[in-house]
């Protein structure tokens, strides 16, 4: 028997052998390794296969976070019975429903390059610094929103956190940024927090999906650290951004800033509470976006909403809720196996807090993008536009099978809507989901899992919805009065539909990758989509000079997220420069429009060298006229520790010490260069037995500091002869430490606080 085995074995290899050699005969195919798939366009399926695809003037991309095959089949049962369909979700793929119109449906992989920044170069530690990482990438199943959305924007495969940035940190440019290159209109609409993942990925670059603004997730209006004021110092920056990032240090900005700098033609969602946050000059996002000629709509404004019509040079931001928008349906959580059993069949109820119910649904904030975009001159080119049913994720999170099904319902409507407005003989429509999701329909309540049973209103079918990828207990799963509710099921790993309707729809047919739908849908705009024809965008760049404001006016870097530059004087020296200490640094770029920068210092015969930095495109522009004086920014840090406040002129002194736990608190103020005629020398000591800075111009306390003791740190930096701005000084007795602010809010708030004494002006400065 043993040699019939082996005869049997070898027979089977012998004819696998002879499959592989035989024409037409499909053989299997190793995957790639990390370093090859992290390249742009590398985890492609369909690489450069286009067939007779068609272009289209409009695209309009619908996505069911978390939307997995179990997600629609569920809300489809319970809808519209087994045997029914939705009207939109339903539509869009199948032949016999759009006749004379090409179409596809296919599956997609969704895997990722890592679970984390921790998997990349842009690992950062505790206090936001990056964290030294050498080895970057790790092939991961289960993506996260992020990833996922990354690839399906950008064509780049990238870890799970990540917004538009490969696993080396290089921003990726995305179909936003590539439609405003080809002058065409562009919208992004969402059910969640305008800053969440998805909607991230159509508007900014970021190391870490959390870093919704310069402060991290801080709602800008609560005293966190309870000092009886508003600010920077209030937030959660260090926990949710890379400090690199950060404009305060020379980055390029938050989710939300670059959202600003992006300028998509329309923008609606929830998110509203993070534009509270404040900016490197003191101003809230919200007075940044008006004063930038946005039309705005804040959280609750449904009417605003309503009434907004295009209007030239005014994109919309309309953010309809401060965090994520309410539900279609109450909240139904899981229960354990006796739980939902002894609770019975339920039937989903009405949320009176959702935004349908007057007149803010999915499906009205789709039709008001279409018609605004319609509306806008740039149409006549086409528009892109991405719409997100963004909480059906978030639901099956937690485990709540209305929720979810409610969700599913918004986006389908939110589909027909759009086919009522557009023509799929020139718009490409793609419906399909980021990644899937942990709900199971299944025959009964199981054991090892938490479930919801669901009778459909249609045809009274019972529908058992199961959820078990939870890696920890609830015991309120136990509590038929609470039920789960700890928000912790995790995605799952398995291919996602993918469906389309419209010129080149047939392109999403068969097995692709999330990377291929950026492909197919910059293939059919006529978008570049390759890393040479995106940098080809930058041949165009021109610089100009502004002697009065001392500013470089950058345009034609349409290849480019970011720009660095460097300004030299005669001598070849080096005045002033961006940072770029990571590919996160330096100035974000505003695509197809003007990107603005001030000089330090400039004068008549320097020369400033603009480098678009993902293009490589460089330009030089020789200074014909002397700009604004030249000035020193001072920064200030706060050590937790011992709670000493200090500031310093030297970015690499506060970088160091941000990097060894203290906290940055950004630019104070601004001095003047050394050799300034009349500047007054300011002058550092140290107190190391109460941890305490001072700073002075005055001989006779400098004197008495070092006959008492003090350490002489030397010169701090230059104080202008006539400083526009008084910088206070302040101590508090109780901790016996001093502080220097020319904030005038800070000040007050401080001078009348008990145990604080007001020591008077210690110099004056210039605003920063």
């Amino acid at each position: 028997m043993k040699h019939k085995g082996l005869k049997a074995a070898c027979a089977a290899v012998a004819s696998l052998a002879m499959l592989a050699v035989v024409p037409g005969v499909a053989s299997a195919a190793e995957g790639k390794q990390v370093q090859d798939l992290a390249v742009h366009g590398g985890a492609q399926r369909i690489a450069g296969v286009y067939g007779n695809a068609k272009t289209a003037k409009n695209v309009i991309y619908f996505l069911g976070d978390g939307m997995g095959d179990s997600e629609i089949t569920v809300a489809r049962d319970y809808l519209h019975g087994a045997n029914g369909s939705f009207d939109g979700l339903d539509k869009i793929g199948q032949p016999n429903l759009n006749p004379g119109v090409e179409t596809g449906t296919g599956q997609y992989t969704t895997f990722s390059l890592g679970n984390s920044s921790n998997d990349s170069l842009m690992a950062k530690d505790k206090a936001g610094n990056l964290a030294g990482n050498t080895k970057a990438g790790v092939v991961t199943p289960v993506t996260d929103s992020s990833a996922s959305g990354s690839g399906w924007s950008t064509g780049t495969k990238t870890y799970n956190n990540a917004v538009d940035v490969d696993i080396y940190g290089n921003p990726q440019l995305n179909l936003i940024e590539l439609a405003k290159a080809k002058g065409l209109a562009t919208g992004n609409v969402t059910t969640a927090e305008i800053q969440d993942a998805t909607p991230a990925v159509l508007e900014s670059h970021s190391t870490e999906r959390a870093c919704y603004g310069p402060q991290g997730k801080w709602d800008g209006k609560t005293d966190t650290n309870k000092d009886g004021k508003l600010d920077a110092s209030d937030g959660n920056q260090a926990k949710n951004c890379l400090a690199d990032q950060l404009k305060v240090n020379g980055g390029i900005g938050s989710i939300s800033e670059q959202l600003l700098d992006t300028r998509a033609d329309v923008t609606i969602g929830g998110g509203s509470k993070y534009f509270n946050q404040l900016d490197e000059n003191g101003k809230t996002l919200w007075q940044q976006a008006a004063d930038r000629g946005f039309q705005t709509v804040q959280s609750g404004d449904v009417n605003g909403f309503k009434n907004l019509s295009y209007k030239d040079d005014a994109p919309v931001l309309a953010l309809l809720g401060d965090g994520n928008l309410p539900t279609q349906f109450k909240a139904t959580p899981a229960l354990a196996q006796k739980e939902t059993e002894a609770r019975g069949a339920i039937q989903c109820e009405a949320n009176p807090d959702w935004l349908g119910a007057q007149g803010a649904s999915l499906a009205d904030m789709t039709s008001k993008a279409i018609d605004l975009l319609q509306a806008n001159p740039k149409s006549s080119n086409g528009f892109f536009l991405q719409v997100e049913g963004a909480s059906i994720d978030k639901q099956d999170h937690a485990a709540n099978a209305c929720g979810q099904i409610g969700e599913t319902d918004d986006l389908d409507k939110a589909i027909s809507a759009a086919l009522k407005k557009v023509d799929l003989s020139d718009t490409l429509v793609i419906v399909t989901a980021d990644h899937a999701h942990t709900s199971q329909i299944v025959g009964e309540p199981p054991a090892y899992a938490l479930s919801t049973i669901l009778k459909s209103p249609v045809d009274g079918a019972t529908i058992v919805v199961s959820y078990g990828t939870a890696t920890a207990v609830d015991p309120d799963a136990e509590n038929p009065e609470v039920g789960y509710n700890d928000g912790g099921m995790e995605h799952t790993g398995t291919q996602l539909r993918i469906a389309a309707s419209g010129p080149g729809a047939s392109r999403v047919d068969g097995l692709t990758d999330q990377t291929d739908a950026f492909y197919t849908m910059a293939h059919a705009l006529g978008l570049a989509a390759d890393t040479a024809d995106q940098n080809k965008l930058s041949d165009g760049a021109k610089l100009e000079y502004d002697a009065a404001s001392g500013s470089v006016k950058a345009t034609g870097f349409n290849g480019d997220a970011v720009l660095s530059y460097q300004l030299k004087g005669a001598d070849g020296k080096v005045k002033d420069a961006s940072v770029s200490d990571t590919p996160v640094s330096g100035i974000r770029v505003q695509t197809a429009a003007t990107t603005t920068f001030a000089l330090n210092g400039a004068k008549k015969g320097d020369v400033v060298t603009v480098k678009g930095n993902q293009s490589g495109k460089s330009v030089d522009l020789t200074i014909d006229a002397d700009g604004p004086a030249g000035y020193v920014n001072v920064y200030r840090v706060y050590n937790p520790a011992n709670g000493d406040h200090m500031v310093t002129a030297d970015r690499g002194e506060a970088k160091s010490l941000v990097k060894n736990g203290w906290r940055s608190e950004g630019t104070a103020f601004r001095t003047v260069p050394e050799g300034t005629e009349g500047a007054v020398v300011v002058e550092r000591f140290y107190n190391a037995q109460i941890n305490d800075h001072v700073f002075t111009t005055s001989d006779a306390e400098i004197s008495a500091l070092r006959d008492a003791g003090w350490k002489d740190e030397g010169v701090a930096f230059y104080a202008p002869a006539d400083g526009t701005q008084t910088v206070h000084r302040l101590y508090d007795t109780v901790n016996n430490h001093h502080l220097f602010t020319s904030s005038e809010d800070e000040y007050n708030a401080l001078k009348g606080a008990a145990g604080w004494n007001d020591e008077g002006t210690a110099f004056a400065v210039n605003a920063a």
